[in-house]
């Protein structure tokens, strides 16, 4: 009996982890990657509130280590030094007031938080932090939380034969030379649970686990079921867990499998970014995509966080294969909108700067300050800053979601190519073409009869459209068409108010 509950409570714990607690009527994360908090703040309340979003994914808060001799590369957010909250982004207050001021406009915050390892070593000319904290390598000290010599794992370095037979080793290695830490013990699991309940008392609404396969589960379940409730005084209901989602890479036949992470979280789904780029970029057929989900070796739904690209992929760390960025904008505008009209999976919108090292920083100025992203006046970002959740073909796919949920996938068309269309229930519908010729077809839409603007070409403008006009007959049936050459390859209604007229 005692197994039982224990088992049941285990279960329990599980499923509540999968809540993300976005404000009512809301849906999607975006990636604000290497944002400051005050443009985030900023942010949340002149835009994303506005446009339905429900989420944030910021990079970490904690102090890093200040690698000047590669030009503040993006990687140094994950070189940590302690558990301090201060970094290029912003202070200690600056994080507080981000996070209140978000979600005083319905938009949560999630916090990317690497509790794996520590930074490694990088030379005796890079030893100080971010918040002037400092790493004494040699003997293992990291005064700043403290941590010692005790608190890591032995010094083996992951080669890459070991994903493919040791897992030992791929959790107790270090990762590219990080000092690993060992969650097993009391003082390292003190100092990161004490670490994540104060974001969580700062009224954070849940995590990133960056390198989770990396570390044991065991482990994990102990952090996360010591972590406190979300705090009552943003918005959430008592007794609300944190929303956590896994990195944990799983290329198939791997000594670690994502399948020992799904029992305590959801885990972020690589496999579909790299299917949906591969469709969009026409390596495979767009009529296949019909029974998208788990039969495409994806997790099962409720389970899986998704992406067409995150911060690490789109550089080529990670995983093999095509991934989609903002340098293919057509492909990727029309995979990002597939992703955020079907109904799979927790998702989440990249928005990058530009790029050409991978290794590059975010726009800095000659003091390696962050410079701030400038909106322009078509609200797409200047200073470097490519914004793509600002991109007109991709928030309002937002907005499509919010109006969707909880509908499934019905009205299925496809010219047995790369044609295809399908309705959200009676709420909304969408279609595609990425075929060498034009798409003109009269089909069944699901939606009331009425006049709807095509959200992807234009919006409603009082009682007309600036892009398509899709007229709805009274058997919910409409003509639609895309040309093989127009800027974008899909068009897409919906019963919000930005839609119909």
């Amino acid at each position: 009996m005692l197994r039982l509950i224990l088992l049941l409570m285990a279960v329990a714990l599980a499923v509540a982890y999968r809540n993300p607690h976005y404000a009512a009527g809301r849906s999607t994360m975006v990636h604000l990657f290497e944002w400051k908090w005050v443009d985030i703040a900023a942010e949340c309340e002149r835009f994303l509130g506005f446009n339905g979003f429900g989420g944030v994914l910021i990079s970490p808060p904690n102090e890093n280590l200040v690698i000047r001799s590669r030009n503040r590369p993006w990687f140094e957010r994950y070189e940590a030094i302690s558990y301090r909250l201060i970094t290029r982004s912003g202070n200690e207050d600056q994080f507080t007031s981000m996070v209140r001021r978000c979600n005083n406009v319905g938009v949560r915050i999630y916090v990317d938080t690497v509790i794996n390892h520590m930074t490694q070593t990088w030379g005796p000319t890079e030893t100080f932090g971010t918040g002037g904290g400092t790493v004494h390598e040699n003997t293992w000290l990291y005064p700043s939380v403290p941590y010692r010599r005790e608190h890591f794992n032995f010094p083996c370095v992951i080669q890459p034969s070991d994903y493919d037979c040791c897992p030992e080793r791929v959790r107790t290695c270090q990762l590219n030379n990080k000092r690993d830490l060992n969650q097993s013990s009391a003082h390292v699991r003190f100092e990161i649970v004490g670490y994540m309940n104060r974001l969580i008392n700062l009224g954070v609404a849940g995590f990133r686990i960056y390198s989770a396969k990396h570390m044991w589960p065991h482990d994990l379940r102990y952090i996360y079921d010591n972590l406190h409730d979300l705090n009552t005084e943003y918005g959430f209901p008592a007794g609300a867990r944190p929303y956590i989602y896994q990195e944990v890479i799983d290329n198939g036949n791997e000594a670690v499998s994502r399948n020992e992470y799904t029992p305590l979280a959801p885990v972020a789904e690589f496999t579909f970014g790299m299917e949906l780029s591969r469709a969009f970029l026409g390596r495979t057929q767009l009529r296949w995509l019909r029974n998208w989900g788990p039969q495409w070796n994806l997790l099962p739904s409720d389970i899986a966080h998704v992406f067409i690209d995150n911060h690490e992929n789109q550089r080529g760390y990670g995983t093999g294969g095509d991934i989609l960025t903002y340098k293919q904008a057509r492909q990727y505008r029309a995979a990002t909108a597939f992703m955020l009209a079907h109904p799979y999976g927790q998702v989440q919108v990249m928005s990058s700067y530009a790029f050409n090292d991978t290794e590059a920083g975010p726009p800095q100025n000659s003091n390696n300050y962050i410079i701030s992203p400038s909106i322009n006046p078509d609200n797409s970002c200047g200073n470097g800053w490519v914004c793509e959740h600002r991109w007109p073909q991709i928030f309002p796919m937002v907005a499509f979601r919010n109006v969707a949920a909880n509908q499934g996938v019905d009205n299925w068309w496809d010219n047995g190519s790369n044609q295809i269309a399908f309705s959200r229930g009676h709420f909304a519908f969408i279609a595609f073409n990425n075929d060498g010729w034009n798409l003109n077809q009269t089909l069944q839409t699901g939606l009331f009869p009425g006049r709807y603007c095509d959200v992807i070409s234009g919006s409603r403008s009082g009682n007309s459209c600036t892009g398509k006009t899709i007229i709805v007959g009274n058997d919910g049936r409409a003509h639609i068409s895309i040309a093989d050459d127009e800027l974008d390859m899909m068009l897409a209604i919906h019963r919000g108010p930005q839609s119909i007229h």
